[in-house]
């Protein structure tokens, strides 16, 4: 990885945990909370790829639960958002843009069905499926967000792992 890779990537990281932090809504009845993590992973996803979507997904939803009080989920946040990142950004540079709009679906549906997964261990199944809908909302705005921030700045941003 050069230097460059390394800022582009810590700063894609600052970036997703502040506005995560900014807007955070907490979910009382699912210990968690519903924020923009999935838009800068999804961003970071699309414009460099899978390696660095997972490494931007890991490590912001890990740092944000580090500091947002919901320690519990740190581990299970590194796994599904380093996986959302890397589905993300391997779907998009394998298909094209219509594969950019299908890995955005599929970064949401793996998203939901792990946070549905550890919220079942954590807690119990019916935590669980209270939180599909509140994950699916916090997905699908991401996608929202994610997709025409993309499309804006695509060609401004260079991979620097491209570079």
């Amino acid at each position: 990885m050069s230097t460059k890779e390394i800022v582009y990537l810590a700063a894609m990281i600052a970036v997703t945990v502040a506005i995560s932090r900014v807007f955070l809504i907490p979910v009382p009845m699912t210990h968690g909370n519903v924020n923009l993590c999935d838009a800068g992973i999804f961003i970071a996803a699309l414009l460099f790829g899978k390696k660095q979507g997972a490494i931007v997904g890991g490590a912001s939803g890990f740092l944000l639960d580090l500091i947002s009080g919901y320690s519990q989920y740190m581990i299970f946040s590194l796994i599904i958002h380093g996986v959302e990142g890397f589905l993300v950004g391997w779907l998009a540079e394998k298909y094209g843009h219509l594969g950019k709009i299908a890995s955005l679906i599929v970064g949401i549906v793996w998203m939901v069905f792990g946070y549905f997964l550890a919220d079942s261990l954590l807690y119990q199944i019916q935590t669980g499926l209270v939180g599909l809908p509140t994950n699916s909302i916090q997905g699908l705005l991401g996608a929202l967000i994610a997709y025409p921030v993309y499309l804006g700045i695509r060609s401004r941003v260079k991979n620097p792992s491209h570079s």
